[in-house]
């Protein structure tokens, strides 16, 4: 029920398809973020008319509120939802660092409290695998350990080394044979801990592999140092995941150093907030120059929101404090990012990604990015 197949490459580029229990995925792919079982600000057919194929779930989250017991009863998130296509959840291992004053890391897992009702609760492996088992996610994740950075090499080391320990107790725990757990790259910005957890990994029969860790601040530099040194470690017959990245300018590099999956809250949050990334660079729409603009957000984009609103309407709703702002917003980031994977992908299969990426480059260097203002 679970296959990945390279189709096409152009450099280091690649164009698969990934073939799931809820349908297949044509890589190179963004995933929306569901934190909680939905995309914020969009409905489901929303997601299907912007060319969703596969969404992003949140394992601690989900955990918490409503509990993966209860989804499990109601069908999994398929059932649950009601999202036809593919799922992949997270192992609850980013919360380990994005939540660190509210948890103790032991060998063990993780103890914290919930930021739901402060309740105690302790995230193994184990749990973690259990939960994603029964939120019945196509892809789920081995629970990891995300180091911060900056954090001196001994303690990215430890959490390097833990990963892989606790890789292994999430690869024993785990038994859907209709699901695909993948393994997580460690190694902060350290090539050779890098290596070393991807070598580790490999030894474990992964289907999979995610790389983790690179979208906690370091430098766009250090992050391409990573996936190049990483990119003929990994094997090339398996999916490669980069995991909470990021700008459509990050999605071009990550493709041509060999990813083929990404996720990132940039298009969701960012139009909640009132910024659009459009072909001409990116607009805040905040801006007081658009309070009389007639144009769509991007007159390049055949979108839902560009075909239907002008950015003078679309400046009044967000500073109207209306949630119909929101939603079209949304709807035009992920329309963007998703579009751009689609060009990406067609690039790859002419054999001409390299020429989409230098043009990718060049309109992005023309349009700079707009300052906030009201």
């Amino acid at each position: 029920m679970l296959s990945f197949e390279v189709e096409a490459r152009s450099g280091r580029a690649r164009a698969g398809r990934l073939v799931t229990p809820h349908g297949p995925v044509e890589t190179p792919a963004f995933m929306p973020v569901g934190t909680a079982g939905a995309v914020k600000a969009v409905t489901r057919q929303d997601l299907e008319a912007v060319g969703a194929q596969i969404l992003l779930a949140n394992t601690y989250h989900l955990m918490l509120r409503p509990g993966d017991a209860l989804v499990a009863r109601l069908g999994g998130l398929h059932g649950f939802t009601g999202w036809k296509g593919p799922f992949l959840t997270d192992s609850g291992g980013y919360q380990v660092f994005s939540l660190a004053d509210l948890r103790e890391l032991t060998e063990e897992g993780v103890r914290f409290r919930s930021h739901v009702d402060g309740s105690p609760h302790l995230l193994t492996p184990e749990r973690s695998v259990e939960v994603q088992m029964n939120l019945g996610a196509d892809l789920a994740m081995a629970f990891d350990e995300c180091p911060p950075y900056p954090a001196p090499r001994e303690a990215v080391e430890e959490a390097t080394a833990r990963t892989t320990r606790w890789a292994e107790r999430s690869r024993a725990a785990h038994r859907r044979t209709d699901q695909w757990l993948f393994g997580i790259v460690q190694g902060g910005v350290h090539l050779d801990l890098r290596e070393r957890s991807a070598r580790e990994l490999l030894g474990m029969g992964f289907p999979g592999h995610a790389i983790g860790g690179l979208s906690v601040g370091e430098p766009k530099g250090d992050r391409d140092r990573v996936l190049d040194h990483l990119d003929p470690i990994l094997p090339t017959a398996k999916p490669r995941y980069l995991m909470g990245v990021g700008t459509p300018e990050d999605l071009v590099e990550g493709v041509a150093r060999g990813v083929d999956l990404f996720d990132c809250v940039l298009p969701t949050r960012n139009g909640r907030n009132g910024q659009l990334f459009t072909s001409r660079g990116r607009v805040s729409i905040r801006n007081a120059r658009y309070r009389e603009d007639p144009l769509p957000p991007d007159p390049d984009c055949p979108c839902y929101t560009c075909r239907t609103a002008s950015r003078a309407y679309l400046r009044h709703l967000h500073l109207a404090g209306e949630i119909t702002a929101a939603t079209l917003l949304t709807i035009h980031n992920l329309f963007f990012y998703l579009d751009t994977l689609r060009r990406m992908r067609q690039s790859i299969l002419l054999g001409r990604f390299e020429e989409f990426r230098q043009e990718f480059g060049r309109s992005l260097a023309a349009s700079a990015p707009e300052a906030e203002g009201a």
